[in-house]
This record gives C-alpha cells, structure tokens and sequence, in this order.
C-alpha cells in the first residue's frame, strides 16, 4: 500500500483510499487482504492501525484506521451514533432522476447455492440512504448516495431495490461488469470532541472512466 493511498493522517487516525478488489478482513481462501499491507501503514507507530469500519471488496474509497485502542473506541462510537458523514458515488445500470430518500430495513439471507445477500425485510434493521441524481449518460446514471445508516451492502441492495436500478458490475444485486463494480466511497467527515474532524476525500478511480 503506497503512501499515495493515505487520505490523511495524524497521531490517532488513518484514512487510505483502498483499492477495489481488496477486501477489509482476511478471505476464506488465503487471498490478499488488507491485513497483508498494515506493516507498511505503521509510520512509525508500533502497533498495526485497525480497520473502524468495512468497505466491500470491490468497493473502492475512503478507510478509516485507528492508530490506537482508544482512539479505535471512539471512532467506533461515532459510527455507531450516525454521527460520520459519508458520501458515495456509483454509477447506477439505469436512468434515474431527482433525489429522495430511501428507507427499506434489511436482512441477512443465505442459501446453501447462492450463499448469503442482504434483503428488504420489514423485520430486518433500519436503513436509510439520501441519493440524488448527478447526471445521465448513455442509460446510465451517476448517483451520489450519502447513507445515514451503515449497514451490509446498503447502498447496492438500496440502489436495486429501492431504485429499481443496481450499480453497474453489481455481482450480487445486478450483473457482473468487466470493468467491476462502480461503487466509490468519496467522502468521509468523522467529528471528534475537542479536535477537528477527519476529513477525506478519494479522487474518482480509472474504472469509472469518462464519469
């Protein structure tokens, strides 16, 4: 993970812009994780930085780290209270227009074929997620999605249940796509008591071309 990847830093937090295709917590089958690049996040500090939240696999964008316990904790807390502002960008696999909100609760399913995908359950958890219309192109849309919950797969099952539209190369909630999932998390705002806030942005990756 080169230095180019850090979004910001200082003493008690780290934020890394990762890479699509890398996922957050070691895979089942032994493959590259986030964990194989935390020595190099170290900058000097003894302890590896922890990851405070999750980004899917081929999500791409802003990571939190913490670079102690006690700021991890309070990270942590400020997540929980949906108090961190986080803005995503994707390209949805249809024309939508306008802006809304979208409250669909959601939950785990799983089946021995297809595994396991997130599903409106009245049920489930709550779940809600601001969006507005960025512009259309070619069938396609740029949304920008700021959830105000943060739970699994929310703005992919939101942006195809909710929308009616999937994000472009959604393998689970729409089609595959050669160029991957075009799924950004842009923006992170993360207040802390006393101190300014984390503030970082990740710049638009390649496989969202002319976007």
């Amino acid at each position: 993970m080169h230095g180019d990847r850090v979004l910001f830093i200082d003493g008690e937090a780290l934020v890394i812009d990762k890479p699509a295709g890398l996922p957050v917590d070691p895979p089942r089958d032994g493959s590259l994780s986030l964990e194989n690049h935390l020595e190099s996040l170290k900058f000097g500090f003894r302890r590896w930085p922890v990851a405070v939240h999750r980004l899917d696999r081929d999500t791409s964008g802003c990571l939190l780290l913490a670079r102690n316990p006690k700021a991890q904790a309070r990270f942590q807390q400020a997540f929980e209270a949906g108090l961190v502002e986080k803005r995503y960008l994707a390209v949805l696999d249809g024309v939508v227009e306008g802006e809304g909100e979208i409250a669909l609760p959601l939950a785990k399913v799983s089946t021995a074929e297809a595994g396991w995908r997130m599903v409106p359950d009245d049920r489930g958890k709550a779940s809600l997620t601001r969006w507005r219309a960025v512009r259309s192109e070619g069938g396609r849309t740029l949304v920008e999605f700021r959830p105000a919950t943060g739970r699994t797969h929310q703005i992919r099952v939101h942006a195809a249940s909710g929308l009616g539209v999937p994000v472009v190369g959604d393998p689970v909630y729409g089609r595959p796509d050669c160029g991957g999932m075009l799924l950004h998390a842009a923006e992170l705002v993360v207040p802390r008591p006393g101190k300014d806030p984390i503030r970082a942005e990740a710049p638009l990756p390649e496989r969202f071309g002319a976007w």
